[in-house]
């Protein structure tokens, strides 16, 4: 079982920033990738930013220069962060933290593509 939970959405005027924040727990031997993506009403979910275990990282065109993001992975941490800066009126969706964690279910080892509830952006005048 693992489970991974948001916080540090909420709302922000334009210019504004935020810091994201999803802490990964459970039976955990071993996450890989950790993302954030976000969904905007009617259209469809889209990457944000990506983190490899190694910390390279990936962005959005729209994002980059203005968002980080960045993990730990000390032990029982294992948490990402999306620093999010200059943000605009478009930065507005839900969104969704996800990590490709390797665990062992109690039979066998397996890799689960996790989601979190996500959480809610708004920027705003």
């Amino acid at each position: 079982q693992v489970q991974l939970v948001e916080s540090g959405g909420g709302l922000v005027q334009p210019g504004g920033s935020l810091r994201l924040s999803c802490a990964a727990s459970g039976s955990i031997l071993r996450i890989n990738v950790m993302g954030w993506y976000r969904q905007a009403p009617g259209k469809q979910r889209e990457l944000v930013a990506a983190i490899t275990s190694g910390e390279s990282t990936n962005y959005a065109d729209s994002v980059k220069g203005r968002f980080t993001i960045s993990r730990d992975n000390t032990k029982n941490k294992n948490t990402v962060y999306l620093q999010m800066n200059s943000l605009k009126p478009e930065d507005t969706a839900v969104y969704y933290c996800n990590a490709d964690i390797f665990t062992f279910t109690g039979t066998y080892y397996r890799s689960i593509d996790s989601w979190g509830q996500g959480t809610q952006v708004t920027v705003s005048s």
